[in-house]
């Protein structure tokens, strides 16, 4: 026998062909009619926050990959995604020294310490937004925040004031407004059809995945049906819930995150529909209004475990199969 050495690389063995790169810009493009909107809507104030949290995000990416020795990988654009999205998701009204703390957070703690790309096991977005609303919540007050703002609809956050009022609020947020953004809300996160669009394209390009989509927003509808239906005087409509806050976002860009999501299609299905219940579970019987950040880190601490479930092989364990 001869003396031969064989060397295997760790996985992936197959490539699709698409960098990290081409990833990433498909989907800041995808973030850019929400974006725009929110620039248009909310005025120059939210244009620099959303200026201020990519750029920040992409700062951090390379002070941390100096300080840690590593190949300095900011033409990726993963923490572009990330300061993007942390962005779209607080009021333009937001202080510039709160917003360079969550991109902070939300790079340094959510990623890097996780080994950087592809080893965090949560959204580092999220993680940002999550320190943030335990540490300030009085800066994501979106309806303090736009106290001095003049809208032509009714200037409240639709979660907010259904936890605060009641069902008597529900008259004034029609689905035709909640769909196209007259509420108050994080920047880039109002404009409801704005994300579907986004989120199409990026299923339809194959970056992400229908069947988390699908299950996450079947678990809001079933969950907020069966609450509904049974107190409909108590508990909001399910278009209402699809609609507002940041379920939408949550949806197509937030559970969707590769790194923190299975991989296999039944957990998929488990894991999107989990977090579209527990969403609702939050909102209907817990302290906070959204639910959905929560949420999605939650489904985030338990994907490893989703992941590992899968159906019998055909004939495994028959006899004689």
């Amino acid at each position: 026998m001869t003396n031969t050495k064989l060397i295997v690389s760790h996985a992936p063995f197959w490539h699709s062909g698409d960098s990290l790169f081409q990833q990433n810009l498909n989907f800041l493009i995808a973030l850019v009619p929400a974006a725009l909107f929110g620039i248009f809507k909310f005025g120059a104030p939210a244009l620099g926050v959303l200026t201020l949290a990519t750029s920040s995000a992409m700062l951090w990416e390379v002070i941390m990959a100096i300080i840690s020795k590593q190949k300095i990988a900011i033409a990726d654009m993963e923490s572009a995604v990330i300061g993007l999205l942390f962005g779209m998701m607080v009021p333009a009204t937001m202080p510039w020294w709160v917003v360079i703390t969550g991109t902070f957070v939300a790079v340094v703690l959510g990623k890097y310490v996780f080994g950087g790309i592809g080893g965090n096991p949560f959204h580092p977005t999220l993680v940002g937004i999550a320190i943030l609303m335990m540490s300030w919540p009085a800066f994501l007050d979106f309806d303090t925040a736009y106290v001095s703002y003049q809208f032509d609809f009714t200037a409240l956050a639709p979660l907010a004031a259904l936890k605060s009022q009641g069902t008597s609020v529900l008259s004034s947020f029609s689905t035709y407004d909640l769909l196209m953004g007259n509420e108050v809300g994080g920047i880039g996160s109002t404009f409801g059809l704005g994300i579907i669009i986004g989120g199409i394209y990026l299923i339809l390009r194959g970056y992400t995945r229908w069947e988390i989509v699908v299950a996450f927003i079947a678990g809001i509808l079933i969950t907020a049906t069966l609450f509904y239906v049974l107190h409909p005087d108590t508990y909001a409509p399910p278009l209402f819930h699809l609609f507002s806050g940041y379920t939408l976002l949550g949806a197509f860009f937030l559970a969707v995150e590769n790194s923190s999501s299975p991989v296999h299609r039944i957990p998929m299905l488990v894991y999107g529909f989990l977090g579209g219940f527990m969403i609702i579970l939050v909102r209907n019987i817990g302290i906070y209004p959204d639910g959905t950040i929560l949420s999605i880190l939650l489904i985030n601490l338990i994907n490893p475990l989703i992941d590992v479930i899968k159906p019998k092989a055909l004939g495994k364990g028959v006899s004689h199969a």
